[in-house]
């Protein structure tokens, strides 16, 4: 029966690893099994060749070396196959245990454990010890820097990723597959189809986005994940649309949202009201009656968040903002 590439290099490479001294193709076709079942020299020479050039592509440094009767021998050197030892201080040591942390709630979790567990067993991280403080707190600190605190147990930050459609997406990002999901926007109740070609996530003040290519709107968009409703299915296709160079879903959500908007919208504001309203305008100015006036960035969004301010808050221009405020506080009258 043939034997698989991936066991016939893995063979390969622990022979020319075990080796005392150079070995020949004699030697190897005699000892590897795959190359004893080979037809002929010729296909022998091939695969080798292939095989070499793939350990080598892999990272195994294979010397080829002439012996005295001018034959060329091949062999793997430990010295050369060998990683330098991995050691971290207190410092880095917690940064690394911190990381490890923070995907708790998303498939990364398993690796980024099994990760830290791999290192402490490779005895690349400084070993915890417990103990109780005057305080009677725990303390955790690292062998080798008793003065130094190692404070797992104390800070523990992590990325939230609740959204079930969070780890599809990671997926069809790395594998770059087209996604299928129903979307539903701010302004609508019933969620709409979307096909997308996922580029990358982006986590900003606490919502995870979506970037991709919109194959039905053919334009780039960002998608909010918690306003995804239902399973998020992936295709066996290819992108039709090329990936940029470099993805900045924060600067596309700011625009989206009117963080870097050139447009303003121009309102009302009862006075002593509505200061996170107040904390982004770009100008405020007192008009009497108990009202000021303030200009604002205008995105997409504005309409809800006004609308949250209710009798505190009037539209000015543009009228379009006007219009869906208006929208929205009779939908809500209705409700």
């Amino acid at each position: 029966m043939a034997i698989v590439k991936a066991e016939r290099l893995m063979n390969v490479a622990l022979c020319l690893l075990g080796a005392r001294r150079p070995l020949t193709k004699r030697e190897l076709r005699g000892s590897v099994e795959a190359y004893i079942e080979a037809s002929g020299d010729d296909s022998f020479n091939r695969m080798f060749e292939r095989d070499k050039e793939d350990l080598r592509e892999l990272g195994l440094v294979i010397d080829a070396v002439e012996n005295l009767e001018g034959e060329t021998g091949y062999l793997a050197r430990r010295d050369s196959n060998r990683l330098p030892p991995i050691t971290f201080d207190a410092a880095e040591a917690t940064a690394l245990g911190l990381a490890a942390r923070v995907w708790q709630q998303a498939r990364l979790a398993g690796a980024a454990s099994g990760a830290l567990q791999k290192l402490h067993a490779a005895g690349g991280m400084p070993v915890q010890e417990s103990g109780e403080g005057p305080d009677g707190a725990t303390a955790r600190r690292a062998s080798g820097e008793p003065g130094q605190a190692y404070p797992h147990s104390a800070l523990e930050p992590y990325i939230p990723a609740r959204e079930a459609a969070f780890e599809p997406l990671m997926l069809a990002c790395r594998d770059r597959r087209p996604v299928v999901f129903d979307y539903r926007k701010s302004n609508s109740a019933r969620p709409e189809r979307r096909q997308v070609e996922p580029w990358t996530l982006e986590c900003w003040r606490g919502q995870w986005y979506l970037a991709g290519y919109d194959r039905d709107r053919q334009a780039e968009r960002v998608f909010r994940l918690s306003r995804i409703t239902g399973a998020v299915r992936s295709k066996a296709a290819a992108f039709t649309a090329p990936v940029p160079d470099q993805v900045t879903v924060r600067e596309s959500v700011e625009r989206w949202a009117g963080e870097r908007s050139s447009r303003s919208a121009r309102i009302r504001l009862r006075s002593g009201a509505g200061y996170p309203l107040r904390a982004r305008a770009g100008m405020v100015r007192e008009v009497g009656d108990g009202w000021d006036e303030l200009e604002i960035p205008y995105g997409h969004g504005l309409d809800a968040w006004l609308v949250e301010f209710g009798p505190d808050v009037l539209v000015l221009e543009p009228a379009e903002l006007r219009a869906d405020v208006v929208d929205r506080l009779r939908a809500v009258a209705k409700g």
